[in-house]
Order: C-alpha cells, then structure tokens, then sequence
C-alpha cells in the first residue's frame, strides 16, 4: 500500500509540477478542471446516482467551469462568489454537521447533487483566480491545508483524548485541531518572513491578510481557515459514511478518490480569496 501511495504521488507531481510553474494559466486552469470533473462524478456516485449520471454530473461541474472561463472571472471573479461560499459553508457546515450522517440523507437528492456540483465549481474557480494572483500566494493557500493536516495528525496522535466528531470521523480529536491552528501560525509566521527577506512581487496569503487585517486579524483569519479546513474534511467524511463508503473512489490508487485528496481545499480556497477582499 505504502509502495502504490508513493508512486501515485510521484505520478501527480509530475503532472502538476510543470502546470504550476507554467507561465500561461490555462495548464493548470485544465487540470483543476479535469480534476473538480471527477470530483463530480464522485459526488454524485456518493449521493445516489448510477455511473453514468454521475457522468453527467462531472461534465456539469465542468461546463460551469469553462462558462466562467470564457465570462474572464478567473481574472476578476466577483468578490460575491467568495462571499457566497464563505455564507454556505459556515452556516451551511454547521447545519449539516450538527444533523450528522443520518441527517445528510434525508435532504433531497437533487439538492444534495446541486451542493456538491456549487462547492466544486466554486473551488474551481478559487484555485484558478489564486493562480491569477501568483504562485507563492497559490503555495501558501496549499501549505496551509497540508499544515493543518500534519500538524493535527501528530498533535492528534501525542495529545488527542477529547474526540472531536466520533460518529463521522473517530480519528479526529480537539487536542489535533488546536495541534493544526498552532502549526498554521507557525507557518504563517515564517512565511511573513520569507516575503520580506526574498521581496516577493506577489505576496502570500499571509502576508496578504496581515497586511490588511494587522497582526491581531491575522490569527484570527487564519484560526478560522483552520476550523475551516476541518469542516470540508469532516464533510466529506458524512457524506461517505452516509454513501457507506471508504472512499470517495478508486481513482487515486493508495489514496482513494479527488474528493478525498481536496476535501479540506474546498472551503479554504474561497474563504481565503473572500477575507483577501477585507480591508
């Protein structure tokens, strides 16, 4: 197993290493949509829908993408739609989260599809505009879920003893949330540094927020980015045990499917872009 999850990570970087670094932005606009593509067909296997609706569903989620596309909103996205999301997925998560794996199912099929075809499209488009800004601030966007991730699976494992969501994800612990939003301002701290020392053209996120937020609006941004990470990964994890799945799929052999890869993304990404419009 760990052999297959290093050679499909190695298999990844090698296509998304050069669209990251490509001068143009459509290579990696092209893979964020093939990529939010199979998100979708995921999400509708999840909630219901044979393969081939699934299909449709995917297709869905990238003929919004390529509608955006040609409207130029990858250049200049409408601060709306970031906000948009940052009201969903607040109240929206708290919703969902607080009725737990038996309430997800008893929404409306079509409105579960349309949730997950609006989250992908919406992070689509975040990924795509943060590329537009540069791509040390794409980086720092992308380092702050990993942070979050890594230094909650090690705090989690030294510290945990509180769980945090048991009957969607008993690995989880509040000793692991309080362990990532630590290592997030860590990061966040060096980052700053890095900024200055190296006089990067196009800033980080964090250099970004502290800029217009100061120090003190900072941490609490970057709390919250953390909190929200959480969420999109325990929603996730509803939604799978609602589906009574492992993972999202088997697309990524020895790390499941898309949606198991950028579940923590889908929030960050837009939320990040929106408290960037603050100030």
């Amino acid at each position: 197993m760990l052999r297959q999850r290093i050679i499909t990570a190695l298999l990844l970087l090698v296509v998304l290493l050069p669209a990251l670094f490509a001068p143009a932005l459509w290579p990696f606009a092209l893979l964020v949509l093939l990529m939010i593509a199979a998100g979708g067909w995921e999400w509708g296997r999840l909630n219901g829908l044979g393969s081939g609706t699934a299909l449709a569903l995917g297709g869905l989620v990238a003929a919004g993408a390529l509608a955006a596309w040609a409207l130029g909103w990858i250049d200049a996205a409408p601060a709306a739609a970031w906000w948009f999301a940052t009201t969903v997925w607040v109240l929206g998560g708290a919703w969902v989260l607080g009725r737990g794996v038996a309430g997800w199912s008893l929404l409306g099929a079509p409105l579960r599809w349309g949730i997950g075809a609006a989250l992908l499209w919406l992070v689509w488009l975040a990924m795509v505009a943060a590329k537009a800004r540069g791509v040390n601030f794409l980086l720092s966007v992308f380092a702050l879920v990993w942070a979050a991730d890594i230094a909650a699976y090690f705090g989690g494992r030294a510290f945990g003893r509180r769980k945090l969501a048991p009957a969607i994800s008993p690995g989880k612990s509040w000793e692991g949330v309080w362990s990532g939003m630590l290592g997030v301002l860590l990061l966040a701290a060096s980052w700053i540094a890095f900024d200055r020392a190296s006089g990067q053209g196009v800033p980080s996120v964090y250099s970004q927020l502290h800029g217009r937020l100061g120090p003190v609006g900072l941490v609490v941004a970057l709390v919250f980015l953390t909190a929200m990470s959480v969420t999109g990964d325990l929603f996730e994890s509803l939604v799978k045990r609602s589906a009574g799945a492992k993972d999202s799929s088997a697309l990524l052999p020895g790390h499941g499917g898309v949606l198991d890869r950028i579940d923590a993304l889908l929030p960050v990404f837009p939320l990040a872009l929106a408290l960037c419009s603050l100030g």
